[in-house]
């Protein structure tokens, strides 16, 4: 049986799968006759972050099918796929592929229904709530029109099908795995992420940073117990932890450059276990976003300094002072190659319109893991993004109506179609520029 599923993936990979056409034709082909069908798969077949098995099987099989020698279990459930075309550059193309622990409640036709056993052991609904599903179907539509249009280009071309881009560890997981020791490390890098916040068929590239680093940062403050009746007799860690979050806020206010960016929220305060109890400790758990090493290192040791510094205000001696922990795990900005990013706005607006490429509007300071893949070493890379929600709906929800959902929640939709494709025309775009016939 094995040998006939083999015989039969050689004979598909053998046939034309697009005719002599423009390559908006072709993409628009390839989705009605299989990209659509596959996003429909995906979308109702989400997985859990390092939980990815069935989707990277899939992946790996529409992939051999059109003739990537393809790796499994990179990194967890990672797989890279190549394509060697002769002499030229290696271009490394990168979709994640994981959902999140939500419940679906976008009213579309093809909702997840999909539950799994989450890593703390809670069963939990699972959905594409990051438009995960739309970054590998359109990688598999790269890899299809790449596949049967090997004469258009020469060079190395990789495509990464990436685990646990939403928990982490995903990228780094494969980078300690060491991918570029195994298959080389690529010339350029692209990825791409679809946004409900963009409108659906536009191309949004960010010239500096489209996604911030981010640190989890932990600040134990110790106080001194006491009764509620007599806080003179103790140092209380709720006070003293209240002056430290709005403290912190005056790092972003007063010491940050005013061009520079930064966000320092603290996500969570928790303290003591009854009215009268003056406790002897607190915890804050902090969000740290930066766009470079530099503020990075400003804002974390601002932290420490604020915090010890807010702590001998209150009377507390040194051998008290709070404890200050960063994660070990933290996001690297994702930093656009700058002559790139202008290079594939000129590809953008030479091959898909000026009415296709739009200003990017970063107004948040949301995180991404690509890049693990680009810092160090470095590769010149480009993290553009791919509007997903028609415009009639943003039309619709500055006269009154429904709001257009975010990602991350149980109504969060992106309109397929559009968004697959232009994510793969771009993409496939970018390619041939970047890998020329020789």
């Amino acid at each position: 049986m094995k040998l006939i599923i083999t015989a039969l993936l050689i004979l598909l990979s053998c046939q034309p799968l697009f005719a002599a056409s423009d390559l908006s034709g072709d993409i628009e082909n390839d989705y009605d006759q299989h990209l659509g069908d596959l996003w429909d798969h995906f979308h109702r077949n989400p997985e859990l972050s390092l939980m990815e098995f069935k989707t990277a099987e899939r992946l790996t099989k529409e992939l051999e099918a059109v003739g990537f020698k393809v790796t499994e279990k990179i990194g967890g459930t990672g797989i890279v796929a190549m394509m060697e075309n002769g002499k030229g550059p290696m271009v490394m193309v990168r979709a994640d592929m994981d959902g999140l622990p939500v419940t679906e409640k976008s009213g579309l036709p093809n909702a997840s229904t999909a539950t799994m056993t989450d890593w703390d052991g809670n069963e939990v609904g699972v959905m594409h709530a990051c438009g995960h599903d739309v970054h590998i179907t359109s990688l598999v539509g790269t890899g299809r029109w790449m596949s049967a249009n090997k004469n258009k280009w020469s060079g190395t071309l990789m495509l990464i099908g990436q685990p646990a881009e939403e928990k982490g560890p995903g990228a780094s997981a494969m980078m300690d795995d060491n991918i570029w020791q195994k298959f080389g490390q690529p010339d350029y890098a692209l990825a791409f992420h679809v946004g409900s916040t963009g409108v659906a068929g536009k191309v949004y590239v960010d010239e500096g940073s489209p996604y911030a680093g981010a640190d989890t940062v932990d600040i134990t403050v110790h106080g001194i117990g006491a009764h509620g009746a007599y806080p003179h007799s103790g140092k209380d860690p709720v006070v003293i932890a209240s002056q430290i979050v709005l403290n912190l806020q005056t790092i972003i206010s007063r010491e940050l450059a005013p061009r520079d960016a930064g966000v320092i929220t603290v996500g969570a305060l928790h303290s003591g276990t009854k009215h009268n109890i003056i406790s002897d400790r607190a915890e804050l758990q902090l969000t740290v976003r930066s766009l470079n090493p530099r503020v990075r290192t400003q804002l974390l040791d601002a932290i420490e300094r604020v915090a010890h510094g807010t702590a001998r205000t209150a009377g507390l001696p040194e051998d008290k002072l709070p404890d200050v922990s960063v994660s070990e795990f933290s996001y690297p900005p994702t930093q656009n190659d700058k002559k790139l990013a202008q290079r594939v706005k000129r590809i953008v607006l030479d091959k898909m319109g000026e009415d296709t490429l739009a200003e990017p509007d970063n107004l948040g300071m949301g995180a991404e893991d690509f890049g693990f893949f680009t810092t160090d070493p470095y590769i010149p890379s480009v993290y553009f993004g791919v509007g997903g929600t028609p415009a009639e709906d943003f039309e619709k929800a500055k006269n009154g109506g429904p709001a257009v959902p975010s990602h991350h929640s149980p109504l969060f939709k992106i309109t397929p179609e559009p968004a697959v494709r232009t994510g793969v025309e771009a993409t496939i775009h970018m390619l041939m520029d970047l890998m020329p016939a020789s």
